[in-house]
């Protein structure tokens, strides 16, 4: 099971006890993959005041690889390579012009 963006938004109590359930239930049993844009650390943040947060995060760090990417988004870079293909026919339609 994939599970992806947790983090991007926050998430109320019975989210968190939802999400524990599934993890709970999967724990030691198949894998599951989680994408988040948010350390650990901060989990209590998009869960706020989620009794069950800890152990959320220890049973999905207890036999996990974690993998942590650094760098720019690949969504902003393309959004500034688009960018700069428009700047670049403005000029030179604009030089076209002269």
């Amino acid at each position: 099971m994939c599970i992806d963006e947790v983090g991007y938004l926050s998430y109320s109590n019975r989210h968190a006890d939802l999400l524990f359930e599934i993890i709970n239930r999967r724990y030691e049993q198949k894998s599951t993959l989680i994408t988040t844009n948010r350390p650990f650390s901060e989990w209590g943040e998009v869960f706020p005041g989620a009794a069950c947060v800890v152990s959320l995060i220890d049973r999905l760090i207890h036999h996990a690889e974690i993998i942590s990417f650094e760098g720019e988004s690949y969504r902003l870079k393309e959004a500034k390579e688009r960018a700069e293909k428009k700047q670049k026919k403005r000029t030179e339609k604009n030089n076209e012009k002269h």
